[in-house]
């Protein structure tokens, strides 16, 4: 009941927050080019200075050694992710423009807002270094694969038949977010925390006001293309059922798949980490996606559309997943 109660907290929080977008555009406290401010700010400043602070203090090298087997379950679970969404946008015909954000529903969650108080408690800090596991690996996923293919999925090529051979974008492969975490991770191997250097707190601290804003500015970014959409765009579609059905059937069970295969043969895991595994995987998609599509030139509105009802739905898959988990 705790769990149940601290997962609907939190999604009231995140409808409150989008609900102040979309109040705040409709009195014209925004002006129409507010929303690509946000995104600019997110994209190369915000989410590197919230990645790179994030990485720093919850993780170290011993703990990525030392919990292997968490990291090797779930990039195995997001490669299968990858590879049944792939099927479906070939089969489904996908349009371009919800391709990116429809493969990322599929296999990339919000761990850090809603999984992460979700696993707190459901588990208590005994989880914690495993939620940290799947942590790196959706941060890697999203911004690696994930952010490639929301920016591959552009439709405007389609439009403009020479831009497929302009020179291959080198800031497209290695995102701000992403660069974020490979300087964390190149931090995680100096001699000392960095995180402790009395003289560098404020250079931390500076990022930490900064990374904060990632998650607040995200959601009032989602209210005001609600705003501007018409709450009549939130619509159940073929594409939103079926994204939705990937994120909190097909993901989850793909990850619960590869555990109890790996337990038949031999590869035994505690039952506290495989349970934290499923939970994470279960958790809503990302807050950042109609960010990482307006920057794509992609179907914002569809990303807006399945972001939120993900997020309103996760309150009756909460309750599902804690009896399932229970049994692993």
């Amino acid at each position: 009941m705790t769990a149940l109660f601290t997962s609907v907290q939190s999604i009231l929080t995140i409808v409150l927050i989008i609900a102040l977008g979309y109040a705040l555009r409709r009195k014209k406290w925004f002006d129409d080019n507010f929303a690509g401010t946000i995104s600019k700010l997110l994209m190369q400043i915000a989410l590197p200075a919230s990645i790179f602070t994030s990485v720093l203090k919850r993780l170290s090298l011993d703990k990525l050694v030392s919990l292997s087997s968490g990291l090797v379950y779930g990039f195995g679970g997001v490669a299968l992710g990858y590879i049944v969404a792939f099927l479906l946008v070939k089969l489904l015909k996908v349009r371009p423009g919800r391709r990116g954000t429809f493969i990322n529903m599929f296999v990339n969650a919000n761990t850090i807002f809603i999984g992460l108080p979700l696993n707190m408690a459901l588990f208590g800090d005994k989880a914690t270094a495993y939620f940290l596991m799947y942590y790196v690996v959706n941060t890697v996923s999203t911004w690696t694969l994930g952010a490639f293919l929301m920016s591959w999925d552009d439709p405007t090529k389609a439009d403009n038949p020479d831009s497929g051979k302009s020179t291959f974008n080198w800031k497209k492969l290695l995102p701000p977010p992403l660069l974020g975490f490979l300087v964390a991770l190149v931090f995680m191997f100096l001699p000392f925390d960095v995180m402790k250097v009395s003289w560098l707190s404020f250079l931390i601290n500076a990022l930490d006001y900064v990374g904060s804003l990632v998650t607040p500015l995200s959601l009032v970014y989602i209210g005001i293309i609600l705003a501007d959409a018409g709450l009549n765009s939130i619509r159940f579609d073929r594409d939103t059922v079926v994204a939705l059905l990937g994120r909190f059937v097909m993901a989850p069970a793909l990850i619960t798949l590869l555990i109890v295969g790996g337990m038949k043969m031999g590869f035994s895991i505690p039952s506290l980490e495989a349970q934290t595994l499923i939970v994470q995987a279960s958790a809503p998609g990302l807050a950042v996606l109609p960010i990482l599509a307006d920057n794509g030139h992609g179907d914002v509105e569809y990303a807006t559309n399945v972001v939120t009802t993900s997020t309103v739905l996760f309150a009756v898959v909460v309750p599902i997943v804690m009896v399932l988990v229970q049994n692993i």
